[in-house]
């Protein structure tokens, strides 16, 4: 018997239920709905969570899913899933928990006498280390981003390769492979000894069937690689980028693209233009070095020093 919270599942069942976390203002209990799929033979432990961040929706959809996909009595191993982790910031559909103003992917390992965040991320971390592997799905909030996988934990660190291999069986085609900030849970995986990655599927408002589709395939990716199930995966080369390049506006105005997600640009190659309200250009932007067009903002209108857009640098394929 595998339990998660109030899911309990025989060997060849699952079972879905929820895991307490803490209380509301009212005292009411906070349960995050949780499910555990339990192969019918012995195998690994994978953990999958979505939802730290509650604008982040892309992940929930891979869960919805594949938990039905899963048969487990195909299935050697276990499955243990956390569908939604920020419980306060999901019911509002904000980036950071409202009851304590943090960033939930900020607060790893946790603290069971924290804030409300450092609570959650005590808890779902405390499951998190029964497992051989983590998948901790994101996205980029609300802005356009690229299909990627994150690999956090720095490239001193000595599960590096471990992580490196997990996100290129996840497969998105990209990876971003630069230390993450303290707190963040592909950063706390490594350091107990377990491969962690965080996929970034995009960035939207609400969810992105394309990107749950990578998501969905990245996740049984992992479970053929890694001998949860009897089928194998071709694993296919992913372009990494080690580095990071912002760029604000040098104008207020409106941006214009000259590049889209997933292109290659040089140095030197016009990223966007920032025009007035009549089509006059204000402001040009250039590349500062090689890379790939990563990452932009959604809206148009910009002021002067605002987030515009990230190219990824330093690339290669592995």
């Amino acid at each position: 018997m595998i339990t998660l919270g109030t899911a309990r599942a025989s060997p060849g069942e699952t079972d879905t239920g929820r895991l307490e976390v803490g209380e509301t203002r009212d005292g009411s209990p906070v349960r995050l709905p949780v499910a555990v799929i339990n192969g019918s033979a012995e195998g690994k432990t994978l953990y999958v969570q979505a939802v730290s961040d509650g604008d982040e929706l892309n992940g929930l959809g891979v869960v919805n899913r594949f938990v039905p996909r899963v048969d487990p009595a195909e299935l050697s191993g276990t499955i243990l899933v956390v569908g939604i982790v920020n419980y306060f910031a999901f019911q509002v559909a904000e980036h950071r928990n409202p009851i304590d103003d943090r960033k939930m992917n900020r607060g790893y390992p946790g603290d069971a006498d924290g804030t409300t965040s450092e609570r959650i991320a005590h808890a779902t971390f405390e499951e998190a280390k029964r497992a051989d592997l983590i998948v901790d799905l994101h996205q980029g909030s609300t802005s356009r981003m690229i299909n990627e996988t994150r690999v956090r934990c720095g490239i001193r660190h000595h599960l590096h390769g471990d992580c490196l291999e997990l996100a290129k069986v996840f497969g998105c085609g990209h990876v971003l492979d630069i230390k993450g900030p303290d707190g963040q849970l592909a950063r706390a995986g490594p350091d107990q000894g377990i491969p962690t990655i965080d996929p970034e599927l995009g960035g939207c408002v609400g969810w992105d069937e394309e990107s749950i589709r990578y998501g969905v395939e990245g996740v049984f990716n992992v479970l053929r690689h890694y001998g949860f199930l009897e089928e194998s995966t071709a694993l296919e080369s992913q372009v990494r980028a080690r580095g990071f390049d912002q760029y604000g506006s040098p104008a207020g105005g409106l941006v214009r693209f000259e590049a889209d997600l997933g292109d290659r640009v040089s140095a030197g190659e016009t990223l966007f233009e920032v025009t007035d309200t009549f089509g006059e250009r204000k402001g040009r932007v250039t590349a500062d070095a090689d890379g790939v067009f990563w990452r932009t903002r959604r809206l148009p209108q910009v002021a002067a020093g605002e987030y515009v857009c990230s190219v990824g640098t330093n690339v290669d394929q592995y």
